[in-house]
């Protein structure tokens, strides 16, 4: 099957929102640290409300209006988005939302995506918090330069991430979501959440 990357456009922000809000496209359960799919929903929030599609639009048209400040780019399989990769541009560039869809994995698409925003970065320093106990996108991001720090941040005092930096990205103040806490992680003591690994 064929994918094309290509630019968000107010045309296609339904396929954009629909993306976004499939399964295999937002924060990963975990039953051990007491994550399921109604805690994230909850969290989040649908997309594909009046709500959420109105903050994707607001997005996708500042993108288009100043390109050099955001990035957007979806993997389109025909009338379908199956992914997205965006990023801003401020003293340093974060990436995120990024999305794949499970039926679109395994086809190199997340590098192609990964390649066009490295390109747009230029050599930004740069940050991302990944899903502690998602392996297969810390490695992802180490493949793509971005190093783990030990940092840790419990997101709305729950859910737990873990930084990577990829360049001289200077120590973050604490400016994320209410209820986040960030500490350096113990690996005496399991991960971010306290959650022995193993």
């Amino acid at each position: 099957m064929a994918h094309q990357i290509e630019a968000p456009s107010l045309t296609t922000l339904h396929a954009w929102a629909g993306c976004s809000s499939q399964p295999g496209s937002r924060l990963p359960p975990n039953a051990d640290a007491g994550i399921d799919e109604t805690w994230i929903r909850e969290q989040r929030g649908s997309v594909v409300t009046a709500e959420g599609v109105a903050h994707w639009r607001e997005f996708i048209e500042e993108a288009v209006h100043q390109p050099d400040m955001l990035f957007c780019r979806g993997v389109r399989s025909r009338a379908e988005i199956v992914g997205v990769l965006c990023g801003r541009r401020h003293d340093v560039v974060t990436l995120g939302p990024m999305y794949l869809l499970n039926d679109a994995q395994g086809q190199w698409l997340g590098g192609r995506l990964m390649d066009e925003f490295l390109a747009w970065a230029d050599d930004a320093p740069m940050h991302r918090w990944v899903t502690e106990y998602n392996e297969v996108a810390i490695r992802f991001y180490e493949r793509h330069g971005f190093e783990l720090t030990g940092e840790c941040e419990l997101w709305r005092g729950k859910f737990p991430t873990v930084r990577m930096p990829r360049g001289p990205v200077p120590h973050p103040k604490i400016a994320s979501d209410e209820g986040s806490v960030q500490a350096v992680r113990d690996p005496n003591h399991g991960g971010c959440d306290g959650i022995q690994r193993g």
